[in-house]
Formats: structure tokens, sequence, C-alpha cells
């Protein structure tokens, strides 16, 4: 008996230990996986504002509100931490939407260039006869073709000179000086979007990765891939592209002590597209 409870006394400290063991290990899986959805926010969040200052900089360039939609899709993202390498993230980025971008996307998949696109694009707008619309497309006609779609009704002798003014008396004012430079978002919208979603992610992995603890040679990498919504019996969207963004741990950590500037970050970063 007195062995007994000897042998008793002495486990119940040990089973005391694994049990107090055991609950620490949970709670750091738990404050891990707390980590991770709060990283899945803050890249939810970078993908959001590159959406905004894109969609801002091409309502500047046409000077009309109607073209892009004011509350856009969410970004999706999801986070998984894989042992012995890292922590992962998958990003689906909304697409960016707009009667302007759309028809010219998909006039420039079918081959039918800008200036096709333009007129079809004429046709559909003083189809719906919303003057707000007609007026902004003047303008990126100015912008991306210096040869701006005419009317049929209107003769070449009515064609303004260089310098004069535009629809006297209405808010489409611009002179053929505003077309010498057209906007870059005008020219490659889709690409000025990508450039922009990919530099806001970026900037979030340096600034916003210190709690998720990754040691020196362990990896923080972000996959982004433009979402679109397509029916099931659709063609694959051979369009759409994948970045693969990582960069190492000890990276993060020598940016996080000074040791070396955002740009030497940046640059530090294995950037690749599929």
């Amino acid at each position: 008996m007195i062995v007994g409870l000897v042998v008793a006394a002495g486990a119940t400290p040990a089973a005391a230990q694994s049990s107090v063991s055991a609950r620490a290990a949970a709670d750091q899986q738990q404050q891990a996986r707390y980590q991770v959805t709060q990283m899945e926010r803050m890249l939810e969040g970078a993908v959001e504002h590159g959406a905004t200052l894109v969609r801002d900089h091409f309502k500047a360039a046409v000077q009309a509100q109607s073209f892009v939609p004011e509350n856009p899709e969410n970004a999706h993202v999801r986070g998984f931490r894989l042992t012995g390498y890292g922590v992962f993230f998958d990003i689906e980025v909304p697409p960016l939407q707009g009667t302007f971008l759309l028809t010219l996307r998909a006039l420039d998949q079918n081959d039918l260039g800008l200036q096709s696109a333009l007129k079809a694009l004429k046709a559909h707008i003083d189809a719906a006869g919303d003057t707000n619309l007609q007026q902004a497309l003047k303008r990126v006609e100015l912008q991306v073709a210096p040869i701006a779609v005419s009317s049929t009704t209107e003769s070449p002798a009515a064609a303004p000179t260089k310098g004069a003014r535009l629809e006297t008396g209405t808010p489409a004012t611009l002179t053929a000086d505003d077309a010498a430079s057209p906007d870059p978002i005008l020219v490659d919208p889709d690409g000025a979007y990508r450039a922009e979603i990919q530099q806001q992610i970026m900037e979030a992995m340096l600034l916003y990765s210190v709690p998720l603890g990754l040691g020196p040679d362990e990896w923080l990498t972000v996959a982004a891939r433009r979402h679109d919504e397509r029916p099931l019996l659709a063609p694959a969207d051979s369009d759409a592209r994948t970045v693969i963004i990582k960069i190492r741990g000890g990276d993060l950590a020598a940016f996080q002590a000074r040791q070396i500037t955002k740009d030497e970050a940046l640059k530090r970063m294995d950037v690749r597209i599929f």
C-alpha cells in the first residue's frame, strides 16, 4: 500500500505537467491561426485599396463616374501554415469592371482592335442615350486615339483644328493637345490594375507579417489570381495570370530591424508570373 501511494503521488505531478504542456500547445496553435487570420484581413485590405486607387485614377482619366462601379467585389484570401516551409496565402483578386473596360477587353480578345472597340462602345452608349457617358467617351477618344470616332453626319470640314475647343458650351471641352500623351491606364487598364495590386500586396507582406513569427529560413508566399465568374460550360480563362510573390523570413526580419530599406526588401522578393 505504501509503495502504491508513493507511485500515485509521483504520477500526479507528471500528469498535471503533461496537461499544462498540452494546453500550452493548444494555445500556441490557436494564436498561430489567429495571426494567419489577421494577415488574411491585411491582404484583403491591400487588394481592395489597390482597386480603389485604380478606380480613382480611371475616373480622373475619363472625368466620369459612370464607367466604374463604386462597390466592387471583395478580395478573398486564405492562409495556411505549412510545417517546415512557412506560411502560404492564396488570393482571389476581383476583376476590373466597368462598361468601358469590359467592352474593350472583349473586343481586344477577338482581335478587333482599339478603333473597332471604340466604335462599338460608341454605338452602345448612343443607344442608351446617356449624355454623361457620351461626353466621357469623347474624352476617352481624344486620349486613347488621336483620330476620334465621329458621327456619320459629321463632315470632314467640321473637324476641329489643333488647339480649338471641342463641343463648345458643353463640359467636354478638351483640346487636341490633350491627346498627345494618353494616360497609361487607358492604354492598358488590365496591366495598370495588375501592377497596382501586386505593389500593394508586396508592401502588405513587409508591413504586417511580423506577428507570423517566421524563422530565418521560412518563406512567406502569396499567390494572387484574378477571379472571374463564368458559366460552368464556358471555356477556361486563359488570360488570367497567377502572380507568385515570396520572401524569406530572414529578409523580413532584416527589414523590420531597419537593417535594409523598404526598396531593398522589395528587391529581395521573388516574383513570378504564370
